[in-house]
């Protein structure tokens, strides 16, 4: 399977200390299988980092691996309460780890998640209210790769 990285910056090798704390997540290498996905991530950190290029990183990946013994994976399905827990668990971190899994692969919390994660937080909305709106969103998947291990799974193209 093809995967995808948007960065503002080019790199031979995947240092996961230079990865930012705190995502869906937790610390670690994101990718997506829509390439477009990843184009306008790279854009975003662009205009985020306000330095750059936009580039796109390809990888491969056999996806076989993860019914393997050889990785610990997460897999969400689609949106649980389950999963907007372990998001709100990451990015509540303080860029410690929270869980050992070497891959995670769900939906990515896009702005609207991050903001109904937020009404959560401040106790504005149920748990019961989180789910049900985020149910009727569209997200698409994301992989992490967080793990030495797991990093070892991917090859540049």
């Amino acid at each position: 399977m093809r995967l995808y990285h948007g960065s503002n910056v080019d790199f031979d090798k995947i240092d996961l200390a230079k990865c930012r704390p705190n995502k869906d997540f937790g610390q670690g290498f994101c990718l997506t299988d829509i390439r477009s996905q990843a184009e306008a991530m790279a854009v975003r950190r662009c205009e985020f980092e306000e330095k750059g290029n936009p580039i796109v990183q390809e990888y491969e990946f056999d996806e076989h691996i993860i019914d393997s013994q050889e990785v610990k994976v997460k897999i969400f399905d689609g949106v649980s309460q389950e999963w907007a827990e372990f998001i709100l668990m990451n990015r509540m971190a303080h860029g410690n780890r929270k869980h050992d899994y070497d891959i995670v692969v769900g939906p990515v919390a896009d702005d609207g998640v991050v903001f109904q994660l937020n009404l959560y937080m401040q106790r504005l909305i149920t748990m019961e209210t989180l789910i049900k709106e985020l149910t009727f969103s569209h997200l698409n998947n994301q992989y992490f790769f967080g793990t030495e291990r797991a990093i070892q799974q991917l090859k540049r193209v």
